[in-house]
């Protein structure tokens, strides 16, 4: 027996849940977890199942589910449990972030393989090779942006990678890039979105006097600080922090909430519903 986890997304109607079922069931699979939701505004209906059956029996579950009546307009995935996300990360000079990520990945609490670490700067070169990684630098300029861009999607392609994390990597990605990543690029944003979108939002938020900060992970898209929201968290300030204090602050906050939306994708918990997601 093997584990393995299921992911669909399908139009929501009556006997779903029994079709899955009904499908585990005739391969004598043992679900271990599910979570369901139906989504009203969409009408989609969104499933994570995590079962044990015999590998040669994987296919017979898909295809039991994906020609049910029940199951129509479907997005159905079924891979082993234990494989994991093949992932690069973008980095640029702010390193807690990349280093939380690093951490987590070497004790084993994060289920991604790491293929490499690329910057437009040198200055986190040394930690990334600490780490036994490799460290690729593509500097970014106005003039240089297009190819950096297509060495980088050469790096994903060539690696075979599922997720690109953007770790306070401090540059705008065009539009092409961004359709060419969607739903498997997360960035981490320094303030509770949607509130204070693109630079500076410590000093924004310090400006307006707020009594809470926070830090949001979303899915990148064309339209900055704009993806769908996977993680967030917030922490209490005082009027009397400068707008360096928060920076200090923020940098805790901003290190959980990339380290748990990195987490769910990988373990295939994340769901988009149009500019929303559902997360299990």
């Amino acid at each position: 027996m093997a584990r393995h986890i299921m992911t669909l997304t399908c139009d929501d109607r009556p006997g779903i849940v029994a079709a899955v079922s009904s499908a585990l069931l005739q391969v004598s699979a043992n679900i271990i977890e599910n979570q369901q939701y139906s989504d009203e505004d969409t009408n989609l209906f969104f499933m994570r199942t995590v079962f044990d059956c015999n590998a040669a029996d994987v296919e017979r579950v898909r295809q039991a589910i994906a020609t049910s009546p029940a199951v129509v307009s479907a997005a159905l995935s079924v891979r082993p449990a234990d494989e994991r996300c093949r992932t690069i990360i973008l980095v640029s000079k702010f390193d807690h972030c990349l280093l939380d990520l690093l951490h987590r990945w070497k004790s084993g609490d994060l289920p991604i393989d790491i293929v490499g670490v690329v910057s437009n700067h040198e200055d986190c070169r040394g930690l990334v090779e600490y780490y036994g990684l490799p460290f690729t630098v593509i500097p970014v300029t106005p003039d240089t942006k297009a190819a950096a861009e297509g060495q980088l999607l050469e790096m994903v392609a060539a690696h075979d990678v599922g997720l690109v994390v953007l770790a306070r990597y401090m540059q705008i990605l065009s539009d092409g890039l961004c359709r060419e990543l969607a739903g498997r690029a997360i960035n981490i944003h320094h303030s509770f979105l949607p509130g204070f979108k693109g630079a500076k939002p410590y000093h924004q938020a310090h400006d307006r006097g707020v009594k809470l900060i926070g830090a949001s992970a979303h899915y990148v898209t064309a339209d900055l600080d704009e993806g769908p929201i996977i993680e967030q968290d917030v922490v209490r300030v005082t009027h009397a922090e400068t707008p360096e204090r928060l920076v200090a602050i923020g940098r805790d906050v901003e290190r959980r909430v990339l380290s748990r939306a990195v987490r769910d994708h990988a373990e295939s918990r994340v769901f988009l519903a149009g500019r929303r997601t559902i997360v299990f």
